[in-house]
């Protein structure tokens, strides 16, 4: 994994065109930036059960994975630029299938596993997905119905499978290291990475386009506003199914070259702490609610709960959260913010040379990099520029 960078008297503007200079790269390959430059005996993910056993899984391991299932990929007819919509959870299927993607310079469309047909149904078709991957248990969700179209996506189940559907684990046992369409792709950097929807919050969901620079965005937040170092075990406990969990929970660690945490099982308070415990969590993220979960879970705190850091997004976190991690924990958890969009980009960060106190009720300041204007007139649909050529659209592919 890549050095610790002191933050501490640095030049920030330096370490941002740096940043900027090796993900913008033409020449840059998601498969090498995001996996093969590590050393292939160092660790990636720790993976642990509801049950607290665990295994670690290591770069060469994602590497040799990886390739076979782009080759598999690649037979299913997958191209650069086509997208592939992946409604999984946390394990290490989910990050071999990104990887795969990625390698194959494929775009990766997240459904999150607690969406409705309806939701799902919208990517898969705005996105014009060529293959779909799901876990068993989510399969359901995509049986052609009112609330879903009967698509010619290719379904590829983690699990049992039924007519029409491949199986993950024959593809990955049909393919070896060596087979055709295995190589990584190099796409530079204003390829998409992720195709990301919206909330619909405001509208209809919207399609954005996440190129393969923007890790430049995603790295620099977690060096600049979590802090995260060489020594830290590093837990972010959201969803890959959203932004928070999927660009800070496996993009950028995987970029970083930083172990970390993958919980195999939903969100509980009580597993939460068996977790931080026995694992020995120094640096740990999640929204306000996994934090005011904890603090009114009646688990005693375990003794050996020792966080050197802890950062809060996706809602404004509210004043008592802050005083009780004061208090319980011994730290402060800092709220930063962002969005889909953009990624995080104000924060009450926690690296040397950018820590200040935190005020409740404060975003914090830019991170390095950005630059946030204000402007008295709302955007319209046509004033918003077109995505650039090669990203895609909710209508249009890139190729």
């Amino acid at each position: 994994m890549t050095a610790d960078i002191p933050t501490n008297g640095i030049d920030f503007d330096v370490r941002v065109r740096d940043l900027l200079e090796e993900y913008g790269d033409p020449q840059a390959c998601a498969a090498e930036l995001l996996c093969d430059r590590h050393p292939a005996d160092a660790v990636a993910f720790t993976l642990v059960e509801p049950n607290l056993s665990a295994k670690d899984i290591t770069y060469g391991e994602l590497r040799d994975k990886s390739r076979i299932f782009a080759a598999a990929l690649a037979d299913l007819g997958v191209e650069q630029g086509d997208a592939v919509g992946v409604l999984m959870g946390k394990s290490e299927a989910l990050v071999v299938a990104l990887l795969g993607i990625w390698r194959r310079g494929a775009v990766h469309v997240p459904l999150f596993t607690a969406f409705a047909a309806p939701a799902i149904a919208l990517r898969l078709t705005a996105s014009e997905a060529k293959v779909v991957i799901v876990d068993e248990d989510q399969k359901p969700k995509l049986a052609p119905s009112e609330d879903m179209p009967d698509g010619d996506w290719t379904t590829v189940v983690v699990g049992a499978v039924a007519d029409g559907e491949r199986s993950f684990s024959e593809l990955m046992a049909s393919y070896d290291v060596d087979s055709p369409g295995n190589e990584a792709c190099i796409t530079g950097g204003d390829a998409p990475l992720i195709l990301l929807f919206t909330s619909g919050t405001t509208g209809v969901p919207k399609g954005v386009p996440i190129p393969v620079r923007a890790l430049a965005s995603i790295h620099s937040y977690l060096e600049f506003a979590v802090d995260l170092r060489r020594s830290d075990t590093f837990w972010n406990a959201a969803d890959p199914g959203w932004a928070y969990g999927l660009f800070y929970a496996i993009a950028g660690p995987l970029a970083i070259g930083q172990p970390s945490i993958l919980l195999h099982a939903g969100f509980s308070p009580a597993l939460s702490w068996a977790v931080m415990d026995k694992f020995g969590v120094t640096n740990f993220a999640g929204a306000p609610t996994v934090y005011r979960a904890l603090r009114n879970d009646p688990t005693p705190i375990p003794e050996g709960v020792s966080l050197r850091r802890a950062s809060s997004a996706g809602e404004p976190l509210t004043p008592d959260v802050i005083t009780w991690a004061q208090e319980k924990l011994g730290t402060t958890v800092r709220d930063h913010y962002g969005q889909t969009e953009q990624g995080m980009m104000i924060c009450n960060c926690w690296a040397d040379g950018l820590r200040e106190d935190v005020r409740p009720g404060s975003m914090g300041r830019p991170i390095p990099g950005w630059a946030p204007k204000y402007s008295s007139t709302a955007p319209t649909r046509s004033r918003l520029p077109e995505p650039p050529a090669g990203l895609p659209s909710t209508r249009r592919r890139a190729r």
